[in-house]
């Protein structure tokens, strides 16, 4: 069940089926994943636990809403370590950081909670890992997303940035040179697919991650929006547009022949979108939390009659670990009776 960014359960009330009324589709899965709902639970955790202000460097996720509610609580945003105050509890992004910003941090003593997703710490053990072994690196990726620069200053050596086809065909690497790959999260298996189809013919000895360690949550979601365009008229994806993962999923309805738009939550709503639209398909990026699906649908009901329907899907069931200081104590077995 989806949740909002206080853990309670939203559900959604459809009107009576009538032959008239505008059927929204819901995918499923859609909206937050296991590495995002872990990265709002610790910037919480710590607001409860040392009070506010907490600072947190690079927005936790791309998400105006959530960002927006836990400056509320008192979670103060920066782009850089020198925004915050000698001693102040300091948070990473879900994006992960480069090595200099953790070196950076523990040279000024910030108490550090890191927030970066467990999928992206893996991508950074990859990289560090294949250039251990003599392979020189390629990164497929987005120029100048968060978790790109960090990925690149994590690595320890020269990194080569690829995103198309066409980047592999002007790589300066000798195609005999041992090389390896590793990949953004926020692209799927079909993002990826082609780009290392072209490292493979162009490199004799190439290494790279095995396809079960894409992130789940950009496949799957992605997986989704496909069966759902096959049945709708249009598509709205709830997200930033500074959300990689989100504009893929607008992204694939285009590709698919479906209008596609990016909304940030109902108010984006275009009326002019609806003329002759009998269905919509309804998804959300994976930093969009379930209150702003629930936003839209009502940004909906203002224009039509609508009726509601959860497509079938996967149900997600991963949860990822807190940092140590903020999960909560164990109780503590009583000591045996002495009798």
């Amino acid at each position: 069940m989806n949740k909002g960014l206080d853990g309670t359960p939203l559900h959604i009330a459809g009107k009576s089926p009538t032959s008239s009324a505008m059927r929204v589709l819901l995918a499923q899965p859609r909206g937050f994943c296991a590495g995002v709902v872990r990265a709002i639970e610790i910037v919480n955790r710590s607001l409860e636990k040392f009070g506010a202000p907490v600072y947190v460097r690079h927005e936790i996720v791309h998400n105006r809403h959530v960002v927006e509610e836990l400056e509320r609580k008192g979670a103060v945003f920066v782009e850089d370590l020198d925004e915050i105050p000698d001693g102040a509890v300091t948070i990473f992004s879900a994006h992960g950081v480069a090595q200099s910003i953790i070196d950076e941090a523990r040279a000024r003593g910030l108490p550090v909670l890191d927030a970066t997703c467990p999928l992206v710490s893996k991508v950074h053990n990859q990289g560090k890992h294949y250039v251990a072994r003599g392979r020189t690196l390629i990164l497929i990726g987005h120029a100048g997303h968060p978790e790109v620069e960090g990925t690149i200053g994590q690595v320890g050596a020269p990194v080569h940035l690829v995103s198309t086809v066409d980047d592999v065909g002007r790589l300066d690497i000798r195609a005999d040179e041992p090389v390896a790959y590793v990949t953004q999260t926020t692209l799927s298996v079909d993002d990826t697919r082609d780009v290392i189809s072209a490292l493979r013919e162009r490199f004799s000895d190439l290494q790279g991650p095995d396809v079960a360690d894409i992130c789940y949550a950009t496949q799957h979601r992605q997986s989704a929006v496909r069966e759902l365009c096959a049945m709708v008229d249009l598509l709205l994806v709830v997200g930033s547009h500074k959300s990689s993962n989100s504009n893929r999923l607008r992204e694939i309805g285009l590709e698919m022949a479906v209008p596609s738009y990016l909304i940030a939550d109902g108010g984006e709503l275009d009326p002019a979108w609806l003329v002759d639209v009998k269905t919509v398909g309804l998804t959300a990026g994976a930093s969009a939390p379930e209150a702003l699906v629930l936003d839209v649908i009502e940004a909906l009901r203002q224009h039509a009659e609508v009726e509601v329907h959860q497509m079938s899907g996967v149900q997600e069931t991963i949860e990822f670990r807190l940092p140590n200081e903020l999960r909560a104590a164990e109780p503590v077995a009583p000591a045996p009776s002495a009798a």
